[in-house]
């Protein structure tokens, strides 16, 4: 009985101890433009860097500028050489502050979004 305790002991702090890796969520590693940066010229693409690889059809990308004009990539898709970066042709960009949002879906099924601003000088 006392053999049984001691494994029932051991499978439940391992569990306790898997369950923090279980519950992490993709995130949002890099970017380019950085976050928060100023840019000259405007960029031709946005590239955002996660901590997994991404579904997809899942992913969108918009970039809306300090008037509130949204533009939308001309095409979005993933990086060839890595499943993690979500890459996003945009259309021409005049100066201004611009604010990046996006959100995806991770190979794991959970939806993640976020958003970050950047500066065209």
């Amino acid at each position: 009985m006392h053999i049984k305790k001691l494994i029932n002991a051991a499978l439940a702090s391992a569990a306790l101890a898997a369950a923090p890796a279980a519950l992490a969520h993709a995130k949002l590693e890099a970017s380019s433009p950085q976050a928060n940066s100023v840019v000259s010229p405007a960029p031709a693409q946005l590239r955002l860097q996660f901590s997994e690889p991404l579904e997809l059809p899942f992913s969108k990308i918009k970039l809306v500028d300090e008037q509130g004009a949204v533009f939308a990539p001309a095409k979005i898709g993933a990086d060839p050489a890595n499943a993690r970066v979500l890459v996003a042709t945009m259309p021409a960009l005049h100066a201004g502050a611009y604010r990046v949002q996006w959100s995806t879906v991770t190979r794991d099924g959970h939806k993640v979004k976020g958003e970050f601003n950047f500066r065209v000088k």
